[in-house]
């Protein structure tokens, strides 16, 4: 009975958390510029009733009896478990606490897309510091109950057992890797003859190809939407997908794979297991394994040339005009060496796969230093240029819109959120591998637009699997072995020499 009564908690509040999701995509996409307080107001309000409903004490009382309870199977058992982390969690934060840092980081959110196109950090500070604040609060606490520093505290909410000891190791190899490889690969490209596509792009175009490529890439359409936004994101629930990217005219392939990247967030979700819909069991697993999946499509798939040579199949009728004044642009061998361009930018969603880890090093070494407070926020942007100077050899300074300012997740307060990035570039490297030893006709599949074979291997072996298995089982289980950063780095070899 004690059982039946966490479900149907659960499931309830489930209700509430997917419209908190609906509602803050609406945020990002349709509100007009001055509903933000009352938004804020409203979202805080709903974060406060989540957070309340999750540290009910009979919560705790039941998650004791259902322990001995001894007719539960094994998603059952794993529902407990995941319910008794949660509610741990939930009642080491005082509900105002709760309450404040959601009203702060909404309303953070909304001064940053008005001071971000401004490149204003100075007038985006305060807001900023307020989330910090609140954040380092919240770490400090959640620290305490569960006997882990305040940063590996905030980042264990995105994946669940993870510790900088773990991030640290697996970025290890990459720290020595990629400065020396970053150089050969550029110098390496010097001598390729590289014809950019030119504009203008009408938007219409971009969103009906954008439209061919999800369907290609297996989202149900029946079940998802695209809309545009300041920052690409995936959000909804999984019977309710919302992708959004942002098109620029200018070109078209930044603004595509911003829509294949969040494809694959939208197809993990909709991949979860049906039975457990509601139940924190049945909810994808953690960031690093959900940045994984859109990795693999983004990364693995749709930049190598068994997808881009479907890709150049669609363009002439996306792009008539286009094609026919500059065909050599659109042959497959240009696409590809436009696909696996490798250069220094300061735009971390821009980034190719090379430098991209190098991007979420700057992030990681100073949203560490943020939470412990050896970071002041005002002195962010000089601390930013000095990192991006270290692992690019870029300079920020006076571009803060480029620079401190660029990502959400600060303003939003997913502080802990970055290193999943690159632990999930490994994810999807080490998957891909695999299943492409598994599928010996992968390749051609994916030349004809049809990744059906690889989406159902996805489902069976991650997606139906929810939260019933913890992150180290899940690889092992998957890939036959625990993360090994060596699948990344080989496949990085492989693609770019």
């Amino acid at each position: 009975m004690s059982y039946q009564n966490l479900e149907k908690h659960f499931r309830r509040i489930s209700h509430f958390e997917e419209l908190g999701a609906i509602v803050s995509w609406d945020e990002a996409v349709n509100m007009p510029p001055q509903a933000g307080p009352g938004r804020a107001d409203s979202l805080a309000s709903l974060t406060r009733l989540v957070h309340d409903l999750s540290c009910d004490p009979e919560v705790g009382e039941w998650v004791q009896a259902a322990q001995e309870e001894d007719n539960l199977n094994d998603w059952q058992r794993a529902n407990v478990g995941e319910i008794s982390k949660r509610y741990t969690r939930a009642t080491a934060l005082p509900a105002d606490l709760v309450e404040a840092t959601a009203q702060a980081c909404s309303l953070s959110e909304q001064a940053w897309r008005r001071y971000r196109a401004e490149s204003d950090f100075e007038s985006f500070a305060p807001f900023l510091k307020t989330v910090v604040e609140r954040k380092r609060t919240c770490a400090q606490a959640l620290a305490e109950t569960l006997e882990l520093s305040p940063y590996d505290a905030l980042m264990d909410n995105f994946e669940s057992g993870m510790t900088t000891a773990i991030v640290d190791r697996a970025l290890a190899p990459l720290r020595e890797f990629l400065p020396s490889y970053i150089d050969e690969v550029i110098e390496r490209q010097k001598s390729e003859v590289v014809v950019h596509p030119q504009g203008p792009f009408l938007v219409p175009q971009q969103q009906e190809l954008a439209q061919r490529m999800m369907v290609a890439s297996g989202l149900d359409m029946e079940r998802a939407r695209i809309d545009v936004s300041h920052h690409p994101f995936c959000g909804g629930v999984p019977s309710d997908v919302r992708i959004t990217t942002h098109y620029s005219e200018d070109q078209f392939l930044p603004g595509l794979m911003g829509v294949l990247h969040e494809s694959g967030h939208g197809k993990y979700e909709q991949g979860l297991p049906e039975a457990y819909r509601g139940q924190p069991v049945g909810t994808a697993l953690g960031m690093t394994v959900h940045e994984g999946q859109s990795l693999l499509q983004e990364m693995q798939v749709s930049r190598g040339r068994d997808f881009i040579t479907f890709l150049a199949s669609q363009l002439g009728s996306c792009f008539p005009e286009q094609v026919l004044r500059q065909p050599e642009a659109y042959e497959v061998e240009n696409l590809v060496r436009l696909q696996t361009r490798v250069k220094r930018g300061f735009i971390r969603i821009d980034a190719d796969e090379v430098t991209y880890p190098a991007h979420i090093l700057v992030r990681y070494d100073l949203e560490r230093d943020l939470v412990s407070g050896k970071l002041d926020v005002m002195d962010l942007p000089e601390a930013w240029d000095q990192k991006m100077q270290q692992y690019l050899g870029l300079s920020t300074r006076g571009n803060d819109r480029d620079g401190c300012l660029q990502d959400v997740h600060w303003p939003i307060g997913a502080f802990g959120y970055f290193p999943m990035y690159t632990l999930g570039a490994m994810v999807a490297a080490q998957l891909y591998s695999v299943a492409q030893d598994s599928l010996s006709d992968l390749p051609a599949q994916v030349r004809a637009g049809d990744l059906s074979k690889l989406n159902a291997w996805l489902k069976q072996r991650v997606w139906s699997k929810g939260r019933s298995l913890s992150f180290d089982e899940l690889m092992r289980q998957a890939s036959g072995e625990a993360l090994n950063p060596a699948f990344f780095v080989r496949h990085l070899r492989a693609r770019y020499g």
